[in-house]
């Protein structure tokens, strides 16, 4: 068995995100990812048994530090307000240096991966936003409500924002760049609809 050739997997990984972000799963190959990469099948092959294990491989180690950025600096025992505002500052902040990933990890939640990727980080994470809000709500931050009903609120502001931000419009079709007095003016609003 040949030995791994770290720049060859760093640019596979590349590749399979930007085909995949770009084509969708319905055109990914592993033989046009070979091809992209100027490998042949054999050396894919020494990474991964399949397109599968390759998908799922590549986006669970991309998931894990998307994971790790994300509750940088995150203590579900602070107030519901620094809380939310370290966990936008660090979304936003991930979301727009890495705009490939981001639009990778929108393209996973739509597919037949998203259970084999995001179960592991759900499972802790989830556990992680519900310690939080069972603080907030026994400090009486916030009331009681179904988790999806806080993620909803929460954070899909955030999203919309950074959706418009990639796409470059706003409604009406002018330019739209987002900024950091855009993403805290939202925030300002989101924690005066989540807070008792």
């Amino acid at each position: 068995m040949r030995p791994r050739n770290r720049e060859k997997e760093q640019l596979v990984k590349e590749q399979t995100i930007e085909m995949l972000v770009t084509h969708g799963f319905e055109s990914f190959s592993a033989n046009k990812l070979a091809k992209a990469c100027g490998i042949s099948m054999a050396t894919l092959y020494i990474y991964y048994k399949d397109k599968d294990d390759l998908i799922i491989q590549i986006a669970s180690e991309e998931v894990a530090k998307m994971r790790a950025a994300v509750i940088q600096g995150f203590d579900p025992e602070s107030s519901f307000e620094q809380g939310l505002r370290v966990q936008w500052k660090n979304r936003f902040e991930y979301q727009i240096a890495n705009p490939i990933l981001s639009l990778f990890f929108e393209l996973l939640r739509s597919s037949s991966y998203q259970d084999k990727i995001y179960s592991g980080f759900r499972d802790d994470f989830d556990h992680m936003i519900r310690k939080f809000m069972q603080n907030s709500i026994e400090r009486g931050e916030i009331i009681a409500m179904p988790i999806e009903v806080y993620w909803s609120v929460a954070f899909s502001p955030l999203q919309a924002l950074i959706r418009a931000h990639y796409e470059g419009l706003r409604p009406g079709g002018s330019t739209f760049v987002l900024t950091e007095e855009i993403v805290w003016q939202t925030f300002g609003l989101v924690l005066k609809a989540l807070k008792v």
